[in-house]
């Protein structure tokens, strides 16, 4: 996610870090090179003008030129205006209405509209412990109220069921009833999208507007549509009062232009982010977040987050029991980790959360990213005897043949997964013995582990 623009803005700002003095000329040359960065990147130029300005006109003032860390205050100012253009704090959801709260899904065809309908369904189910509905008013598309009723029923959400020869107006009153007469909490309602914003569109979702008075008018917009995305929600904008914004598709961008953009341009907050496929793939937009993950200084709070969202806590706590009474740390404990990582967003997802990724070899980043590799390492496992995964040792060559073609791999691909697991193997014994856990650290000192991910 944004990979390009962390890379340059890391790369910039790396020069600056422990700079003794700082200079109009040099202050001239880093805004420079971030005016490229952000450009190469899709930002809105009308943004990228406000930023340096802004940027410019604070650096050049005493709180750079007299500070005793000149490189570090420069870089904090970039980190601070970064954050004030996408907004300064996550903006929650405003359901605060006489229930059930009424939430309008807008967006053109192809923004992920319905399957992002459906991920807040469960973000208000599982998060906020709200009782959901979902209708669908999109009577143009084949299949699409059949596709949300799926969705729904894959995150035990409710659907309000309707007959695609109504009209959008009388299935979003029905839904608006029948979600008041069995006492749901929110409606989240579906709307039809375009292939771009027209006259007859528009006049359509301002009708169903008057009609269920929305507490939230959220617009879905593919982030990977760089500056366009956030012309668009400007453009929708001023048809339709939007209280807020969703960016879809963020993992696919390596750009930034939209969640650079959007704010700046619409005067609507991004209220959250669709970070892949899974229906869980969607979370809060916090823009001091995504610009620590910009600067490539990673995201350990959101990070810290996930691991409490998405690991069985109860299954850490005896792993952990059972590393502290010296029984060991077998593949498949190392084949629960994996899983865990799975459930997590995959390597990708974890990485970016990562401080120092931008510095790193862009080989070595692949090679971690590659979520095929958990893949590949499960079946390894998956193919292996109980005995052999207690007793890795015994592995040889024999034992190798037929294991890698039993689950379709080579001897290399085996043999990296046996290094990863003595890196794992020996970090287990670290955090077994007593302080393990603070000694390991200390040694660490925030860097990767050795033989944990290459």
């Amino acid at each position: 996610m944004l990979d390009s623009l962390t890379e340059k803005l890391s790369k910039t700002l790396k020069n600056l870090t422990g700079q003794g003095r700082i200079s109009e000329k040099n202050i001239s040359e880093t805004l420079k090179e971030i005016r490229e960065a952000l450009i190469d990147a899709d930002v809105a130029l009308s943004v990228v003008k406000h930023l340096l300005n802004d940027i410019k006109k604070r650096a050049l003032g005493h709180e750079v030129l007299r500070s005793l860390s000149p490189g570090e205050t420069l870089i904090k100012i970039i980190h601070d205006e970064l954050i004030l253009v996408m907004g300064e704090k996550n903006e929650v959801l405003n359901l605060a209405a006489q229930p059930p709260a009424v939430i309008l899904m807008a967006g053109l065809q192809g923004s992920g509209k319905t399957t992002t309908a459906a991920k807040l369904a469960h973000f208000l189910q599982e998060t906020e412990h709200k009782k959901v509905l979902l209708a669908s008013t999109d009577v143009y598309r084949p299949a699409a109220i059949e596709q949300l009723q799926i969705l729904a029923t894959q995150i035990n959400a409710s659907f309000h069921p309707c007959d695609p020869k109504d009209s959008p107006l009388k299935i979003a009153r029905s839904a608006l009833v029948s979600a008041q007469e069995k006492g749901f909490d929110v409606l989240i309602v579906d709307t039809a999208g375009r292939l771009h914003i027209d006259k007859e569109m528009m006049t359509e979702i301002q009708d169903l507007h008057k009609a269920l008075n929305p507490i939230e008018t959220l617009f879905v917009v593919d982030s990977m549509t760089g500056q366009d995305a956030a012309k668009t929600a400007q453009a929708f904008n001023e048809a339709l009062a939007l209280t807020g914004v969703i960016l879809s598709k963020m993992d696919g961008d390596a750009r930034g232009g939209a969640a650079l953009s959007v704010r700046y341009l619409t005067g609507k907050p991004v209220k959250f982010i669709g970070n892949g496929e899974k229906i869980e793939a969607l979370t809060p937009f916090y823009p001091e977040r995504l610009v620590s993950r910009i600067l490539g200084r990673g995201d350990i709070v959101s990070l810290v987050e996930s691991i409490q969202r998405n690991v069985d806590q109860e299954k850490s706590a005896k792993l952990a029991k059972k590393i502290q009474s010296g029984r060991g740390f077998s593949l498949d404990d190392f084949k629960g980790q994996l899983l865990e990582m799975k459930k997590m967003g995959g390597l990708a997802e974890l990485a970016d959360k990562l401080p120092g990724m931008p510095n790193l070899p862009q080989n070595i980043k692949n090679k971690m990213m590659d979520d095929k590799v958990l893949t590949r390492f499960e079946a390894m496992i998956n193919s292996m005897t109980k005995k052999e995964r207690n007793f890795p040792d015994l592995i040889n060559g024999s034992r190798k043949r037929r294991i890698t073609q039993g689950s379709g791999t080579s001897i290399q691909d085996l043999n990296q997964l046996l290094k990863q697991f003595t890196g794992m193997q020996k970090m287990a014994k670290k955090l077994g013995k007593p302080g393990g856990m603070s000694k390991m650290m200390r040694q660490l000192g925030g860097k990767l582990p050795q033989g944990l991910l290459g």
